[in-house]
């Protein structure tokens, strides 16, 4: 039996002091627990600062050890920025002070990859991330870009759903822009957002010492430039070509002209015998007109006055002039090249704006007019070598035609077409003959309603994305493909290439293009796109070769048969591949097919049964 107290009476208080002990053990248990979750907190903190801190030190490492490999020092940043921050794929743009142009990807999806080669230099949407930084100047974090108004390529094509843009600044001036995209809605925290401004600030330390280092550059190649002519002149002591096209590329560069020519005095006139960076427009009048009269004011004051003739703004003195309405020059300078006193030809460079030459830039043309003479000198039989040049420059002129030539039938024709002209030599295959063939038409469904309701860049994204499945199809089953419009293409099999039976073969190629277009129908109807595709596919002979005319040429199959195959890709209803009579006899033992009634074609006399392709006879039917 316990006692009582002896003062109030009352039980000890012993279990109370138990009670204080457990409840401090437990308190004590909770901060140990609360300790070691603290430790590790600041462990993790810990790691993840010494991990930003690598990546920052390789990055200036990179700058430092690679100054002008900017696209290194880019891979890098960007490789670290989507690491570090838990992005799953990062671009890096520079900004022109007009458009965008993507220097660096990170692990962009394919599609994203293809848009942003095609796509090329580019001013942002509103709406998009780009557009607005370009506005605000500012760090752009968007947490969930779903629902944004208009939506960029990040997040049409990659499904990118929390994105931050964060710019790069010179002197306050944007020079660019780094993007890191997550494909979950999951906003990026303050530190990785600070990370990302370092890694934007580092692009522009490397951007800034890629162009000192190139500064650098050009004062090194002003110095050597004289020295470099000189060094041409004596390894080709019989060659002026080569000595003239390397003291005007010089003179071009060094004193920051647009082009440049050297032109040689006979009788009245100049005859233009070296050109650098001309426009195209007046670079053909020179080669086809190299001799030019000095009917020119500039040019006849040279000849009388041999002196340098430098005129700010030719097209307000001369407007005529060639140089003004083919060139768009508006500064020039003319430099006499003197022998003994007498003039023996010009160098001329130009600018596009009006932007006066410096007597230190006029003065290193004469002395490149001086060593002009000097190399007619060292050649001595000038008159011989000018009538080698030309002899050259002819057989050069034949080849880059036939180079061109080839170019124009590789571009316009079919390869198979093109192929077996460039190896038989001859352009035979392209006159008008008969052939049996199988035709091979597709288009989409619903496509003119797309085409009308869409943005031109999502229209055009799609149908980059059709072409590029449908032409990897043609060309495993070695199609020929006749002509493709929008969302229809032609293809023809048995010609120019002999297939040993066409109609199965484009029946094949039908099936595999109806399970690849598909798969890609499906993806656009979950972008709210309601698109469908057929096939009409026909046998029969037809007139082939080449139609169109000089600089555009198209090779067409012309017949019954090519009516038919389109017509029937006209009746078909989306997933059908509707085939004539005769493809059903060249096919019927590989693949089923299932009638699908008498139809009156459009130019057709008679009605047609068309059958649909199900499947081959080995699977199951679609």
């Amino acid at each position: 039996m316990r006692r009582r107290s002896r003062t109030t009476g009352k039980l000890p208080k012993t279990r109370s002091r138990k009670a204080k002990i457990l409840k401090a053990t437990r308190h004590s248990s909770s901060s140990v627990a609360g300790q070691e979750t603290e430790v590790a907190r600041f462990h993790r903190e810990r790691d993840e600062a010494l991990e930003r801190e690598t990546a920052t030190s390789e990055v200036l490492r990179l700058i430092s050890k690679s100054p002008g490999d900017l696209e290194l020092v880019f891979r890098s940043i960007l490789e670290n920025a989507t690491r570090l921050c838990e992005a799953q794929f990062g671009l890096l743009f520079r900004y022109d002070g007009r458009l965008f142009n993507t220097l660096a990807v990170r692990n962009a999806p394919a599609v994203l990859l293809e848009f942003i080669e095609q796509r090329g230099a580019f001013l942002p949407r509103a709406g998009t991330v780009l557009h607005d930084l370009l506005v605000t100047r500012d760090v752009v974090h968007r947490t969930d870009a779903s629902a944004a108004e208009t939506q960029s390529a990040p997040v049409r094509l990659a499904g990118a759903k929390s994105f931050l843009a964060v710019p790069m600044f010179k002197d306050e001036a944007l020079v660019g822009a780094i993007s890191i995209y997550r494909q979950e809605v999951r906003p990026f925290t303050d530190k990785q957002i600070e990370l990302v401004q370092n890694f934007a600030a580092q692009a522009v330390i490397a951007i800034e010492n890629a162009r000192l280092l190139n500064e650098l550059k050009q004062s090194l190649e002003q110095q050597t430039a004289t020295a470099d002519v000189l060094r041409v002149i004596s390894s080709s002591p019989g060659e002026l070509k080569p000595v003239f096209e390397a003291m005007l590329q010089n003179a071009v560069r060094i004193c920051d002209a647009q082009f440049g020519n050297l032109a040689l005095l006979e009788g009245d006139g100049f005859r233009f015998v070296a050109q650098h960076g001309a426009p195209p427009k007046y670079r053909d009048a020179r080669q086809r007109e190299p001799f030019v009269r000095a009917n020119s004011r500039n040019l006849d004051r040279v000849i009388k006055t041999k002196q340098a003739v430098h005129v700010a703004d030719v097209a307000a003195e001369d407007p005529q002039s060639g140089v003004v309405t083919l060139g768009g020059a508006r500064t020039l300078v003319n430099v006499p090249m003197l022998k003994d006193d007498e003039l023996v030809g010009i160098i001329a460079i130009y600018r596009q704006e009006v932007r006066p030459f410096t007597e230190k830039q006029i003065e290193l043309l004469q002395n490149f007019g001086a060593q002009a003479v000097i190399a007619i000198e060292n050649a001595r039989l000038l008159d011989d070598l000018n009538k080698l040049n030309q002899q050259l420059e002819q057989r050069v002129s034949d080849q880059v035609g036939e180079i061109e030539r080839m170019g124009r039938l590789r571009r316009f024709l079919p390869p198979q077409v093109a192929d077996l002209i460039v190896a038989s030599g001859t352009e035979k295959q392209l006159e008008s003959h008969r052939r049996e063939i199988t035709a091979l038409f597709c288009d989409l469904r619903g496509f003119t309603g797309f085409s009308e309701s869409s943005d031109p860049e999502d229209v055009m994204a799609l149908l980059a994305e059709y072409h590029a499945a449908i032409g990897t199809i043609i060309n495993k089953y070695s199609g020929t493909l006749e002509r493709y419009a929008g969302d229809g293409v032609m293809v023809i099999f048995n010609d120019p290439v002999p297939v040993e039976n066409p109609a199965l073969q484009a029946v094949l190629m039908a099936l595999d293009m109806r399970t690849a277009i598909g798969g890609m129908i499906e993806t656009w109807r979950d972008l709210g796109h309601d698109l469908g595709f057929g096939i009409g596919i026909a046998h029969g002979f037809a007139t082939l070769g080449t139609i169109g005319f000089e600089g555009r040429f198209d090779y067409a199959a012309i017949g019954t048969v090519s009516n038919v195959a389109s017509r029937l890709c006209d009746e078909a209803k989306p997933g059908q591949i509707l085939i004539s009579p005769r493809v059903r006899q060249a096919v019927d033992k590989v693949v089923t097919v299932e009638p699908v009634g008498e139809f009156t074609l459009k130019g057709i006399r008679r009605p047609m049964i068309a059958y649909n392709v199900q499947g081959p006879l080995n699977s199951k039917p679609n």
